[in-house]
């Protein structure tokens, strides 16, 4: 999803030490203002990971940037420094959220409980922020419940705007949600699906949800959960759009420091493994916390996500990742076998990348997204053609880049299987469907 911030990055500060004036100070934890001084997951230079390039772009300078994943000693928040600005991210955006047709029935789901538990009607509002192609508040539009999407990539508010969603292009926090409340835009639900960990500045941009939420009023926060992530080697879905990886402990005091409660909390399946975080003001006692907050947080603490001599244990994991996909790889070359990539999802290019893939492995992609036809992967310079291009090929392998969605994409391509074909996911370990 599209990210919400206020303002860009924080500057470092430009005092040395005495004793080394050479060095700048390390970086610190975005949240608790910790230092930074372990690392979860090193994965070398990367360019970022929505930028696909034109075929004029194919034989010019392309930024890569450090994808070094650090881990908090202190409030165990997972999260890279910020190397680019959040404007130059996602004010021009390549991912539309309702090329996914999961997801959109993910969305429905949502809106159905959300209309119910929460009594939304007529004279409600819902605001969600990192709102993208009104994938979701359509579902609210047709119940007729008043919205406003905060989306800041221009070409996907835009799609929203054309299919009825009353959107604004700006990026959000404590300023705007200010703004907001003056002109009598208080929110009685807020939505934040995969936007918090696009934020830099955590700290302003929760303020802004505390701001904006009338006293009654409830916020819906969806993170994939950093327990997942370590225990499936899902390491492809750190990029440096997002910043920052969340438990549910982590979270929590994120949100307690702004006088928000997390009054219940869902286990998801979407993206590899979701959180959906239920959050009150912390003075509202109409909404009781429910007791799997607490179970959730103990089996996190069981699974040493407040210890980090876990996190030291995952470098391995991902090392092992990297030389047995190149392993499959180079294996099914030898035996002239051809290989072609479905989707060109952020976490593909971040695995493609690390591994040092190219087109002498991986011939193409193809993506349902019409934005990415005809470009080309950043780093790896793999082409991008419309899933039709499988069916004139004819590869003997296909690679499933968004592996959350291979239900989904295998039986959109069962037809691989009239010619031998197979299907490949490389997360959490390399598997081969028949």
């Amino acid at each position: 999803m599209s990210a919400m911030v206020n303002q860009s990055a924080a500057v470092q500060s430009a005092a040395v030490a005495a004793v080394e004036p050479h060095l700048a100070p390390g970086p610190e934890c975005r949240f608790c203002g910790a230092p930074l001084s372990q690392t979860f997951v090193d994965l070398g230079m990367s360019p970022l990971c929505e930028s696909f390039l034109g075929p004029e772009q194919l034989n010019q300078m392309e930024p890569f940037y450090p994808l070094h994943a650090h881990v908090c000693g202190g409030c165990f928040l997972v999260q890279l420094e910020t190397y680019v600005a959040p404007e130059e991210i996602f004010t021009e955006y390549a991912y539309f959220s309702s090329y996914s047709r999961s997801w959109l029935a993910h969305a429905k789901s949502y809106v159905d409980l959300a209309a119910g538990r929460f009594g939304l009607g007529g004279s409600s509002l819902v605001v969600e922020l990192g709102s993208n192609d009104g994938y979701l508040l359509q579902y609210f539009v047709e119940r007729g419940i008043p919205v406003l999407g905060i989306e800041p990539a221009q070409n996907v508010a835009k799609a929203a705007v054309g299919r009825g969603v009353n959107t604004m292009t700006a990026f959000f926090g404590e300023s705007l949600a200010a703004q907001l409340v003056r002109e009598g835009k208080s929110a009685d639900l807020i939505i934040g699906n995969n936007v918090l960990a696009q934020v830099p500045d955590l700290n302003g941009f929760v303020a802004g949800i505390k701001t904006l939420l009338k006293p009654d009023g409830v916020a819906t926060i969806e993170v994939p959960h950093l327990m997942r992530l370590m225990s499936e080697n899902q390491f492809d879905t750190i990029y440096h759009e997002h910043f920052s990886y969340f438990s549910l402990s982590t979270a929590a005091q994120i949100f307690a420091r702004h006088g928000m409660t997390m009054f219940d909390v869902e286990e998801l399946p979407s993206h590899g493994g979701s959180l959906r975080l239920f959050l009150r003001h912390a003075a509202d006692q109409t909404k009781p916390v429910a007791s799997r907050v607490a179970a959730l947080q103990k089996r996190e603490t069981e699974a040493g996500l407040t210890r980090l001599d876990t996190f030291d244990a995952f470098r391995g994991q991902v090392e092992a990742v990297k030389r047995d996909l190149l392993d499959f790889l180079i294996a099914r070359r030898r035996e002239g076998k051809s290989v072609a990539g479905y989707g060109a999802p952020g976490k593909g290019n971040t695995l493609l990348n690390y591994c040092g893939v190219r087109t002498d492995m991986i011939a193409f992609t193809v993506d349902r997204n019409p934005y990415k036809h005809g470009k080309f992967l950043p780093g790896t310079h793999i082409p991008i053609h419309p899933p039709e291009h499988i069916a004139r090929t004819r590869p003997d392998y296909v690679v499933i880049m968004p592996w959350n969605l291979k239900d989904e994409i295998m039986a959109q391509l069962s037809y691989i299987r009239d010619w031998g074909g197979k299907f490949v996911v490389f997360i959490p370990e390399v598997r081969v469907y028949g």
